[in-house]
């Protein structure tokens, strides 16, 4: 497995995003932060933040995206839909932290995630039983769940294609998942709503664009420290005005 390149933490709207986890419920291993971002609406005048969105991939992402993104500037990787669709599809662990800011139910959350994907999938002509299967299953693990602020849905996408969905009502990573989905299509469609060419987080996709953009960067083994498994834990400072904040490990 290969090591995690030394990130930083972040902290968006005073939601703490460590700069690794280790094997949450789906995974074999560490991964590090990738990018963070809200996610909101603009409502009239004012932009209301629903969620805060963590993403996490293994260490194999580095070496599979340098073969063909290396070099390229954040405003380059950001403005990329191959980009961020490399980062869906590569064969590497996946793990996203949906945190709430605002209460939603698990009806409103699942609802929003599967129409979407639904339509995607008809207009491409690749909605079958299985995807049709696999989108109700995901509407169940929601049913009758309640999410206060604070909460978090946790999501495992396997190199196999498997989506592991789990629940905290904190920061903690717990050990049993709720669910398991064995259907790739339905696995990437989570993060491609995330990240993708009509993500609901530009806040996210910029974040990870520029991180990526660093790590992407040509630079010897002693310019670029590693993390180690034991250091993976590490909590963030909250900054006082609720804008996302990096905080070095």
């Amino acid at each position: 497995m290969a090591s995690l390149p030394s990130v930083s933490q972040l902290v968006v709207d005073d939601v703490v995003f460590s700069h690794a986890v280790k094997a949450p419920p789906g995974s074999t291993g560490a991964l590090f932060l990738c990018g963070a971002g809200v996610r909101g609406l603009q409502i009239q005048e004012m932009f209301v933040k629903f969620t805060a969105i963590g993403v996490y991939v293994g260490g194999e992402a580095v070496s599979y995206l340098a073969e063909r993104w290396t070099g390229k500037t954040a405003d380059e990787l950001n403005s990329s839909v191959d980009f961020f669709r490399d980062i869906v599809t590569g064969p590497f662990e996946k793990f996203m932290r949906v945190t709430m800011i605002l209460p939603l139910t698990g009806q409103q959350y699942s609802e929003k995630v599967t129409e979407k994907c639904v339509a995607h999938w008809k207009a491409d002509g690749i909605y079958t039983e299985a995807e049709a299967s696999a989108v109700e299953k995901f509407k169940q693990v929601f049913e009758d769940l309640n999410f206060p602020p604070g909460y978090s849905i946790l999501f495992t996408l396997s190199p196999s294609g498997s989506l592991t969905i789990a629940f905290t009502k904190d920061d903690t990573i717990p050990e049993e998942s709720a669910a398991i989905i064995e259907n790739r299509v339905m696995a990437e469609a989570v993060l491609e709503s995330m990240i993708g060419e009509h993500g609901v987080s530009p806040a996210a996709k910029l974040s990870l664009a520029e991180r990526m953009a660093e790590l992407l960067v040509k630079k010897s083994p002693a310019e670029k420290p590693l993390v180690e498994e034991e250091d993976i834990g590490e909590k963030a400072k909250p900054n006082e005005n609720g804008r996302q904040v990096e905080v070095q490990s």
